[in-house]
């Protein structure tokens, strides 16, 4: 990492003396409206350093690279390639994402290789490791390249795979996406199911935990922390469905979510369980009317816990569900997507109200007919009725844009709502590369400095006047007696604010360090000037997240 000494241009922008007003002043930006307070001694609570991680990165040496060095707390292997991975074979079926594609091509396949190719870099950026095992009636059975649903035997279909052609009976042949031009659905009788698959059980799992606990410990001895209970279940008629082609209810997805967590856990008790890792405001929801009014994810807390009662045994440990920011009225949500226009990012920047805040509520169908999603509360909320004791997770996310200082912004504003929440554990869907701005909103919280800075480990109460335009993050670092502060500009124009602090008597010079649309490859450190009295006066750079540190101590007010 190379950091560079500000220029004379930009160097005033943290300065707490002159240059703030002056600047300020001089571009016709200054604004009374805002101020931001901290106090040290008002909502304390620890952050979690697993909201700080990511869904795999890959093999590709650079991204390894690159993101070892910024450290990746934890990481999962999950998707929905995972849902029919057979260790045995280090095979698994693609489904609906891509033609149905079967194996690996390989003809003498090495046991869990892949898997533990993950587990080996994971523990390298010296991380947890997140493994999802397969509960879906059927998994993958081959390992040379094969599919579902082969035009030689199925006829023609709408679509096939345009690069890859597999041998079937001995005949090279199209993969086709398993729809007849007439737009009707293949549905494959039980035997041709077998053709390419084979039946899952408890058993099956539970030796490939041994094997992973042979190989690498257990859990609590640095092997795999988490299992996860397969991915997205209530997707497999859509996404797997040339062997789920009917959608199994919520009572089956929790009664063999109870089935294979109790054999893992047993396979290894020290450790984690999560789930149901599942998606979408209409599937945590479900169909309450039928249920007693409960919703599918509290009918998931309310089995876990009434196993626990029964039987002794904790099996889950992390209620985890996955969350992309819905689609506005007339706007897309930007989740997985480019930058895009203003309003796009604009939208995107707004969003991430949706995690936390009972206010915002939507402009669609969930705002329409639910009010606020607040989810990061609910979820919590559900937890303290249903099952007390379980963590939150959100093992999938992501709000696109990572290529741009828009997605940056929301990305540190997401890790900083992480935090401030109490969130347990959350892993980005579709990390960026290490050059990309996406990852310097992770780099501003785990080594902002190049030299390992990060954020502080206890959230302590931050608010400003407007969270929308200027939002605010704290947290005190016990290391080295330090508080840190995040600032994030989510406009166009250089923000002045007041900055009070109180329950903490500032003992040393402060530090800023700064990201911002006027240079995308560095973290730029600056002078900060200390508050006289605990209040002081700062100017945030247009499109900027800023960072504060002080040393110092905390004291009772």
């Amino acid at each position: 990492m190379n950091y560079k000494t500000l220029s004379i241009l930009t160097s005033f922008l943290l300065s707490g003396l002159l240059s703030a007003d002056a600047y300020a002043a001089q571009s016709g930006m200054h604004s009374d409206s805002f101020f931001l307070k901290v106090n040290v001694s008002a909502n304390r609570h620890p952050i979690s350093p697993l909201i700080y991680g990511l869904n795999d990165i890959g093999s590709d040496p650079d991204m390894f690279a690159g993101w070892k060095a910024i450290g990746v707390p934890v990481m999962r292997l999950g998707g929905d390639a995972t849902t029919r991975y057979n260790w045995k074979i280090d095979s698994t079926n693609s489904g609906g994402d891509w033609y149905f594609m079967a194996g690996n091509g390989e003809a003498n396949p090495v046991p869990s290789a892949s898997v533990d190719a993950f587990i080996n870099r994971t523990k390298q950026c010296g991380g947890k490791a997140i493994v999802t095992i397969p509960i879906i009636p059927l998994i993958d059975s081959v390992s040379q390249t094969n599919c579902s649903f082969p035009v030689s035997l199925f006829g023609p279909q709408q679509s096939v795979n345009p690069y890859v052609h597999p041998v079937v009976n001995g005949k090279q042949t199209d993969a086709g996406n398993g729809i007849r031009q007439d737009g009707s659905k293949i549905v494959l009788t039980p035997q041709q199911m077998l053709r390419i698959n084979q039946p899952n059980s408890p058993s099956y799992q539970v030796a490939w935990v041994k094997y992973l606990v042979k190989k690498y410990k257990n859990a609590d001895h640095g092997g795999v922390a988490i299992f996860q209970m397969d991915n997205e279940p209530s997707g497999w008629a859509n996404t797997d469905r040339d062997v789920v082609p009917v959608q199994p209810g919520y009572s089956e997805i929790i009664a063999r979510t109870l089935q294979y967590a109790a054999a893992v856990k047993k396979a290894d008790p020290t450790d984690s369980i999560l789930g149901p890792s599942d998606f979408g405001w209409a599937v945590y929801k479900g169909s309450p009317e039928k249920h007693g009014g409960l919703w599918n994810a509290e009918r998931y807390l309310v089995a876990m816990k009434a196993y626990q009662d029964k039987y002794g045994v904790r099996l889950l440990n992390y209620f985890d569900e996955h969350y992309y920011p819905f689609t506005q009225t007339g706007q897309s949500s930007g989740a997985l997507q480019p930058a895009g226009d203003a309003a796009s990012q604009k939208i995107r920047l707004e969003s991430t109200r949706s995690l936390w805040d009972p206010a915002y509520v939507e402009k669609n169908w969930i705002g329409q007919y639910s009010g606020a999603i607040k989810l990061i509360p609910r979820m919590q909320g559900w937890i303290k009725k249903y099952y007390p004791g379980t963590k939150t997770a959100i093992t999938e996310y992501n709000w696109g844009g990572l290529e741009s200082m828009n997605g940056a912004i929301t990305e540190a504003d997401v890790l900083g709502i992480f935090g401030r929440q109490g969130l347990d554990l959350a892993t980005l869907w579709g990390p960026p590369t290490p050059d990309q701005p996406g990852a310097f909103a992770f780099r501003m919280y785990r080594d902002y400095n190049g030299e390992g800075g990060r954020f502080g480990s206890e959230s302590v109460e931050a608010d400003s006047t407007n969270q929308n335009a200027l939002a605010i993050y704290a947290a005190e670092r016990h290391s080295d007696k330090t508080l840190t502060l995040m600032v994030l500009n989510k406009t166009h124009h250089v923000i002045t604010s007041r900055l009070t602090i109180t329950g903490f008597r500032v003992g040393g010079v402060m530090k800023g360090y700064l990201y911002s649309q006027s240079d995308l490859s560095h973290i730029v450190p600056t002078k900060v000037a200390t508050p006289v009295s605990g209040t002081g006066r700062y100017s945030f750079p247009a499109y900027s997240i800023t960072l504060i540190v002080m040393h110092g101590t905390s004291v009772k007010v």
